[in-house]
């Protein structure tokens, strides 16, 4: 029988029931400010709903118009449990969520599984939800889709990179970071810190410190394929829960991006 994930956080970081689930996410989506924009990757915060969920929705919502091309989705989220080295690949064939069954792509993960930077540990994917809260809004967005979840530990940007260059793909395949931003800073420090850290992302500039996002090891390594691949970084929303839900004294911050493909090159 084929091992599937179920979910950890639902109930906590977002709604159990499928039906306020659905309610929700597609909410937030109605309420995101349209974009014209055909991204190939996005990255995207994973807190709980009502703190980060509007602020992941800008990004998804971009998806719309062409989501029916998108057939591929590479996801990849720091740890936070279970402390791994390189990057963890589930041992599973689905994660399952409220609003059903996600099929991985058992194709591609044999693929990068050959790289020494990866291992399978169903450990690390058990109770992670830096990567489960983004399933439903893929579910509410996309159509049919198989998913490539990677949890990132101990590695270095050049490590993410090289996985992602090997899956990379055509437009059929989207990538996805999940990442917040400052943690636990009074209102005014966290607004300035995360506006300097979105400024290094936009320009393309890394590392990105993990004092100033959980998942700077992605975001690092997407820099790179990013400039490999002349992607062009937009910053679409930019925000802490203290604009969102609770209070200003300790905040965590927020951001979606999203990169495209740009038009023209100019040689050197």
């Amino acid at each position: 029988m084929p091992a599937i994930r179920t979910p950890a956080v639902a109930g906590l970081f977002y709604p159990g029931d499928p039906r306020q689930l659905e309610h929700d996410v597609r909410g937030f989506l109605h309420e995101a400010r349209p974009q014209t924009l055909i991204p190939k990757a996005l990255i995207v915060p994973h807190a709980g709903y009502i703190y980060s969920g509007a602020i992941a929705a800008s990004a998804y919502a971009t998806l719309k118009d062409h989501a029916s091309a998108i057939r591929h989705v590479v996801l990849l989220g720091p740890t936070h449990r279970v402390a791994v080295r390189g990057l963890a690949l589930p041992d599973a064939e689905a994660f399952d969520t409220p609003l059903g069954r996600v099929k991985l792509d058992t194709a591609a993960m044999e693929a990068i599984v050959r790289l020494p930077q990866v291992s399978i540990s169903a450990e690390v994917h058990e109770e992670e939800h830096s990567l489960e809260v983004q399933l439903p809004f893929l579910q509410c967005v996309l159509d049919d889709f198989t998913l490539l979840p990677l949890a990132v530990g101990m590695a270095s940007a050049e490590e993410v990179s090289e996985v992602l260059e090997a899956v990379w793909g055509g437009e059929d395949t989207l990538i996805v970071i999940s990442s917040d931003l400052s943690h636990y800073l009074p209102y005014a420090a966290a607004q300035f810190t995360d506006s300097q850290t979105a400024e290094d992302i936009v320009k393309l500039h890394q590392p990105i410190d993990h004092e100033h996002a959980c998942g700077g090891t992605p975001i690092s390594g997407l820099i790179l394929a990013a400039r490999k691949h002349h992607l062009k970084p937009h910053l679409l929303d930019l925000r802490n829960s203290g604009d969102t839900s609770g209070t200003r004294d300790r905040v965590v911050g927020y951001a979606a991006f999203a990169f495209t493909e740009e038009d023209s090159h100019v040689q050197h």
